[in-house]
């Protein structure tokens, strides 16, 4: 049913709690996971004299690639560790559209991940990464809802 899983992940215990979920279906289907983390950044350079803040922003996206490599490694190690083919993919741009652009690219067949559970203004000033992907996306999502214990 299920040959290929993306798991978007930010880092955080929240979003780690699909974690399960995903062994468990991964384990059944005999599926492939690819963990996800995508960079983003709000920093636009419109002129030359912005050149040396754009080096310094390529200097801290190298970084942050390094880090979201190394967390979405260890979770590789522990579902292979597990008899669960994984892999890490690690990407730049807006967050909704690069789940989106990865799952068609990677033909997946199911996107699981975990909402964070914000209402409100919360909610309204964070926007929601589960909102826009159920509502953009062509393929089937779990999606599992996590608040604070």
């Amino acid at each position: 049913m299920y040959h290929k899983i993306l798991v978007p992940l930010d880092g955080s215990r929240r979003g780690e709690r699909i974690l399960a979920h995903v062994a468990e279906m991964a384990r059944r289907y005999e599926a492939e996971v690819i963990f996800l983390q995508v960079l983003t950044s709000d920093a636009i350079i419109t002129d030359p004299y912005q050149a040396l803040a754009y080096i310094e922003m390529e200097a801290l996206f190298k970084h942050h690639e390094e880090e979201a490599t190394a967390y979405l490694t260890g979770w590789q190690a522990n579902f292979n560790g597990r008899n669960i083919a994984a892999r890490v993919c690690v990407e730049r741009g807006g967050v909704v559209n690069t789940i989106i652009e990865v799952a068609e690219r990677e033909e997946v067949d199911l996107i699981a991940m975990s909402s964070h559970g914000r209402t409100g203004l919360t909610r309204a000033f964070y926007g929601s990464v589960a909102a826009g992907v159920l509502n953009r996306v062509d393929r089937p999502l779990l999606l599992i809802r996590s608040r604070d214990e």
